[in-house]
């Protein structure tokens, strides 16, 4: 088909991302001046703990020195930051802001010799690490909801792996790919709409997108595919392999000779990385623990004065390798809880497919009022299992561990593959989905996160459960 009789697709006018960069950067550099800041206020606090003083000429240089992580965040591609999931954003902030704060550090040390206040320095790195992110997100937020972050994209390719990634990029605006267009060459396809998103044409069409699109996902196989890499022209192309069971975020292209191939890390079947897991439990569940102490002897109280019966519940689980963990929580249902559950259902019939699917109910006529809400809603009552944490039996984070009428409804590949990881306290359906994930929500989130653990990952879902439990989201 000639190039004049093809048809004008009309696409919507797009809101300018141009300043989302500049939104981005001005958000570390308020975020890291609070912090600097609040860290300024920590030293001035603990200054009777210090036998020398500091003056303006110390903390002002700290304040401006700071401004060296935005400069480096710049270099590795978080300004704006798309196409980049919130795991590896995080990523490469904390290993910028502990490059950036370590370099100032040995710089002061070996070079200036106290230029810097090097406490406001350290006070100020424990408040970078944290409040530049919370902003990033807050403003990228913003941006999403006035339609000023992403770039445009037109997928060929409309089959199921075209349909699938449109599906996730408009559901996860935040990796900043908005889909514009499909091509493909199925002539029925023509003038439809998939997930939205019109099917322009056929493929030869890609060149009239690449002043009116900065990327091309291509979701097509065999020579198609040859010949549209050869021919596109896009800032950006990426490519659909035909590798999704592999669902991994750790993969590693390697050049086997002139070979393409793809390496995959096992991470937790790697002893360095069980170690650090392990010593990254212990120095957060520690403090944890005795911090929760007021928290579990007031819940404690609260409970005997609203029901009779113990104080905590006990439940035998399957844990790592199978062996049985006990799982303890406050107690937040009425101790005939099974019998209550058995009347309701049995005269609640609609409520009991919901039970069969999530396991849960929204109304649930075991849970004792008030404290058993609001330690449910809050997820307070996993609280005792920090000590099963500090004892080595379970994780922070990994999957939950289920009671056996939960575990039935699994595959037997899937119990297995759970049973070769520490059962966690929390885990990525928890902070993805809570009680509205099913089944086969939970399957697919506890396998991707068995098979992609990293720190960061880990560092990311207890950030989100902290998000979830303030806003209580999701949970009853």
């Amino acid at each position: 088909m000639s190039t004049a009789a093809r048809p004008a697709l009309a696409l919507a006018p797009a809101h300018s991302t141009d300043w989302a960069p500049w939104a981005i950067l001005a958000s570390d550099v308020a975020a890291l001046e609070l912090a600097f800041v609040l860290g300024l206020a920590v030293r001035r606090i603990l200054a009777p703990l210090f036998t020398y003083g500091i003056g303006p000429q110390q903390y002002t240089a700290v304040a401006i020195a700071i401004l060296i992580v935005p400069f480096v965040q710049y270099q590795i591609g978080l300004y704006p930051g798309y196409l980049l999931g919130p795991v590896e954003r995080l990523r490469r902030r904390i290993l910028a802001t502990v490059a950036v704060f370590g370099g100032l550090v040995a710089w002061d040390n070996l070079v200036a010799r106290g230029v810097l206040s090097r406490g406001v320095l350290l006070a100020t790195f424990a408040f970078a690490l944290v409040l530049p992110s919370l902003a990033e997100t807050l403003t990228r937020s913003l941006l999403i909801a006035r339609g000023h972050w992403g770039i445009r994209a037109v997928v060929l390719g409309a089959g199921a792996a075209g349909e699938s990634i449109a599906r996730t990029l408009l559901r996860d605006p935040h990796l900043g790919l908005k889909p514009v267009a499909f091509l493909d060459d199925r002539p029925e396809l023509w003038h439809n709409k998939i997930e939205g998103v019109p099917v322009a044409g056929p493929l030869s069409y890609a060149r009239d997108f690449e002043d009116r699109a900065e990327c091309a996902i291509v979701a097509i196989k065999g020579k198609k595919l040859e010949a549209s890499l050869r021919d596109l022209n896009f800032p950006r192309v990426i490519v659909l392999p035909d590798l999704e069971a592999l669902s991994n975020l750790w993969l590693t292209a390697r050049d086997l000779n002139g070979s393409l191939g793809l390496e995959i890390k096992k991470n937790l079947l790697i002893r360095r990385n069980i170690v650090l897991k392990r010593l990254m439990d212990q120095a957060i569940s520690l403090p944890l623990f005795l911090l929760s102490i007021p928290i579990l002897a007031l819940a404690g109280l609260w409970i005997r004065l609203s029901s009779p019966g113990p104080v905590f519940y006990r439940q035998d689980r399957e844990g790592f390798d199978g062996r049985r963990l006990a799982v303890w929580k406050l107690r937040t249902m009425y101790v005939e809880a099974d019998q209550l559950l058995a009347d309701w259902l049995a005269s609640h019939p609609d409520d009991q497919a919901i039970w069969k699917k999530f396991f849960k109910l929204p109304h649930d006529p075991r849970i004792l009022p008030v404290i058993g809400k609001l330690l449910r809603r809050t997820s307070l009552d996993e609280l005792p299992q920090l000590w099963a944490i500090l004892k080595g039996e379970m994780s922070l984070v990994g999957p939950r561990p289920f009671p056996d009428y939960h575990l039935e409804h699994f595959s037997p590949d899937f119990r297995s593959l759970r049973t070769r990881v520490l059962p966690g306290l929390t885990g990525l359906w928890q902070v993805s989905a809570r009680s509205d994930g099913d089944v086969e929500v939970q399957q697919t989130l506890d396998t991707y996160y068995i098979r992609n653990w990293s720190p960061w990952l880990d560092l990311y879902i207890l950030a989100r459960t902290v998000a979830a439990v303030l806003l209580a989201r999701g949970a009853y």
